[in-house]
């Protein structure tokens, strides 16, 4: 009997869709850090063989990166490859619930092989994350700020906002470098690349 777990992940801007093959269990958690710590809290105890998510336009690095940080089994696969196994399925339904299952299934039957992050590395990439997210709230919180603020820190509240955006950017290619200086990560954009 077989006992291997899998998990599949379809990672969209406001959420995080998880499926569980063979089980079938489904939930979603927040983007944000707390869901992410949810995710890996409900995901440590099913020990799964490996955990599956699409490249998705680099949605799925901060999740991607907190499930290897927490030690489980993670691999970033093609979507077009998950796109072909969906056609020879039959699956061509579309919804963030039925990626994940349908990545759950692709993981069970294609077995992608995980790819850890060297430990030196990943703490950078999570500082890194960490730092892009802290970002990500001040952008929003100025953003939101500009729209109620007194005509006369408008200048100010935007001069912060472009700095805010300058910055999120500079660690975006900051992040670019050091995913490309790990060899893990190189051979994995190689592949989804080719």
């Amino acid at each position: 009997m077989n006992s291997s777990v899998f998990v599949g992940i379809d990672v969209s801007k406001a959420r995080v869709d998880v499926a569980v093959h063979p089980t079938g269990q489904q939930w979603s958690v927040s983007y944000e850090e707390c869901g992410m710590a949810a995710l890996i809290q409900r995901l440590h105890p099913l020990c799964p063989e490996v955990v599956v998510l699409e490249a998705s336009g680099g949605w799925e690095r901060p999740v991607t990166h907190a499930l290897a940080q927490a030690g489980l089994p993670v691999a970033v696969v093609n979507p077009r490859q998950v796109r072909h196994f969906a056609q020879a399925a039959g699956k061509l339904a579309k919804t963030d619930r039925l990626d994940a299952r349908l990545l759950a299934q692709f993981a069970a039957a294609m077995r992608p092989e995980p790819r850890p992050l060297p430990a030196g590395q990943a703490q950078q990439l999570q500082d890194l994350v960490t730092r892009r997210r802290q970002l990500v709230e001040m952008l929003t919180a100025e953003k939101n700020r500009l729209g109620r603020a007194p005509q006369q820190l408008w200048e100010r509240i935007a001069a912060h906002v472009q700095w805010l955006e300058e910055e999120l950017q500079q660690l975006e290619q900051e992040w670019e470098r050091l995913q490309q200086a790990c060899t893990a990560w190189q051979e994995k954009s190689q592949l989804l690349c080719s």
